[in-house]
């Protein structure tokens, strides 16, 4: 049995425990009410008097990458580099140990110099930037030492252990395989903002948004724990995918600079478009620009003259004119007409051929194959004006493509309704109308798919950060002209690489292909007139011509050492085979069917 007094002591020590246990209960339930019911709130009241300080929060910039995936451009962290001169100007002061007063001062030019080797600055300009600053104003807190420095150059300067510098960070950007593709991607300035191509046109896609955390400190500069707060979270921006191949573009901008250098070329452009749905797979382009260092590049030179240069199409244009009078009916593949090599055409008109020749009975394939300018001038005259222009707008030779690339032109054509006699028949093969080189692959693509003309495209889609996926591109096509008369003149340009005089430099082993040349002259832009001796040549076809799958365009702008279309067919070859092999296109299983040239 309890006594009263054993009882007591331990009644008492109960008690005090409660007691204890209810005052940490009540300290435990106000912090949570502090920390976390009431965080905000009190955060807010904190603020509200004045202790906050906050920091910018960097969304990255989204990456642009190729058909499978590969990084054509990203983000990279890169650092300003600030300075205070006040503090800078009077040196470092090291000291052995405590009883060493005067220790050893290292001055600002010798600081200067060390700052110097890191950023690459010449160690003077660096120190005439602190020594500038407090001439100036001898108590000046603030100068810029360089911008946008590689995170290699700022681990080297944090080594230094110089306390008067600082790194504000910034959005970079790194372009890892240098000029491949680099005048479609564009560039960015040093505040990364875009200025050119992609970069620029799909920059709702790529952009992000900053952030801000706000948090409280001490009077000495350190963040109270607890005290960050995020009032706005960054936003990364989406990826961009193109459909660009990436290793197959390298080695097109390697061909086609190869080419104009060898044919003393102003430029040139090799393209590729998908036939089957208008996706452009590459577009090199020589002179290049390398957008992690565009000024290196002439301004000219920086963007995409694929898009922004339109130039007359010369003999190109003869299919389209071809397939226009099938389609309409204006004339069947059994029409023949005489052609001499220069005739006088009703109204006056002077058209010549470009070599001499009889008066040949030549059907649409034979003037086709011998590129007769008189012949394609005799069908296109059975082809009412209206017509023609009606399918011409039909197969994208007067607007812009789908791809809306900045600074694209919509090519030019003067209003047919001023158009003379003259005008009517250079037309029908490629003078007195430019076009750009996008636009005559999109026409080309339009004859390999059967008469039905995709829009062309190099985006895929915006992936954006939470997975969701936009601008994909129309994949509705539209039908231009019937497959019959597409297959009729598929099989005339089939004719023209097995019969035409570049016969032996284009043939592809194992593969039916389709092409045409074409030679436009250029025009003076100081006089609007024709410039003497100077053309833009062109090769396009596509392949397999029994199955197209793969359209390719090569032009050169300019070429001296051979002036006609040959000088594009050694590289219209190698860049065929090379777009074969990339997608593993299985070879044609039969041969062109050899049709008439003469009736």
């Amino acid at each position: 049995m309890t006594t009263t007094t054993s009882r007591s002591p331990r009644r008492r020590t109960v008690v005090a425990l409660s007691i204890v246990l209810v005052v940490l209960l009540a300290f435990v339930v106000r912090l949570v009410d502090i920390q976390v019911v009431n965080a905000r709130t009190h955060v807010d009241d904190s603020l509200a008097m004045g202790l906050e300080s906050s920091r910018t929060e960097y969304g990255s910039r989204g990456s642009i990458v190729d058909e499978n995936g590969v990084t054509l451009a990203s983000a990279v962290n890169r650092y300003d580099v600030q300075i205070d001169p006040k503090l800078a100007v009077e040196g470092i002061t090291t000291r052995t140990d405590d009883d060493d007063e005067d220790g050893t001062t290292t001055a600002w030019p010798v600081l200067a110099a060390q700052i110097a080797a890191v950023t690459g600055q010449e160690a003077s300009d660096v120190e005439k930037i602190v020594t500038d600053a407090v001439a100036e104003n001898p108590d000046s807190r603030y100068a810029m030492i360089a911008r946008s420095v590689s995170t290699e150059q700022y681990r080297a300067l944090v080594d230094l252990h110089l306390p008067f510098l600082s790194f504000p960070p910034q959005a970079g950007r790194m372009y890892p395989d240098g000029a491949v593709a680099g005048n479609l991607l564009g560039f960015v300035g040093s505040d990364g903002q875009p200025l050119a191509g992609l970069e620029g046109a799909d920059n709702a896609c790529l952009a992000s948004s900053n952030g801000k955390v706000v948090f409280q400190q001490s009077r000495d500069g350190v963040v109270l724990p607890g005290t960050e707060v995020v009032t706005q979270p960054a936003v990364d921006g989406g990826t961009l995918t193109l459909t660009i191949d990436r290793d197959l573009q390298w080695y097109l901008q390697q061909l086609i600079a190869e080419q104009v250098q060898n044919t003393g070329s102003l430029s040139g452009t090799i393209t590729v478009v998908e036939a089957k749905t208008g996706k452009i797979r590459a577009l090199a382009e020589y002179p290049s620009v390398d957008p992690n260092d565009p000024t290196a590049t002439p301004e000219n030179d920086r963007g995409s003259a694929a898009f922004g240069n339109p130039n007359e199409p010369g003999s190109t244009m003869k299919a389209i004119t071809a397939a226009i009078g099938l389609d309409s009916g204006s004339f069947t593949s059994d029409t023949t007409v005489t052609a001499s090599s220069s005739e006088t055409l009703p109204g006056g008109s002077r058209v010549s051929d470009s070599f001499s020749h009889p008066a040949n009975n030549y059907t649409l394939t034979g003037v086709l194959i011998d590129s007769s300018n008189v012949g394609i001038s005799k069908f296109g005259e059975m082809i009412p004006l209206d017509t023609r222009v009606s399918y011409l707008e039909k197969f994208g030779l007067t607007q812009q493509t789908a791809v809306g690339f900045p600074g694209e032109s919509g090519g030019i054509m003067r209003d047919p309704a001023g158009w003379d006699k003259q005008t009517f028949y250079n037309t029908t093969f490629g003078q007195g109308i430019s076009v750009t080189v996008p636009q005559l692959a999109g026409a080309y693509q339009t004859i390999a798919n059967g008469g039905v003309r995709m829009p062309l495209s190099i985006v895929e889609g915006c992936t954006a950060a939470d997975g969701t996926v936009t601008d994909v591109p129309d994949a509705q096509g539209e039908r231009v002209v019937s497959a019959d008369a597409a297959h009729q003149v598929g099989l005339m340009l089939e004719n023209v690489a097995t019969q035409g005089t570049l016969a032996k430099q284009v043939a592809i082993p194992g593969y039916r292909i389709a092409i045409k040349t074409g030679t436009g002259e250029k025009t003076d832009p100081t006089t609007g007139a024709y410039k003497g001796d100077a053309y833009f040549t062109t090769m396009i076809g596509f392949a397999p011509a029994d199955d197209p799958q793969y359209v390719v365009e090569v032009n050169l702008d300019e070429p001296r050492t051979v002036k006609s279309s040959a000088a594009t067919a050694p590289a219209f070859q190698k860049a065929l085979t090379q777009v074969l092999k990339t997608y593993r296109v299985i070879p044609s299983g039969t041969t062109t069917p050899e049709l008439p040239k003469f009736g």
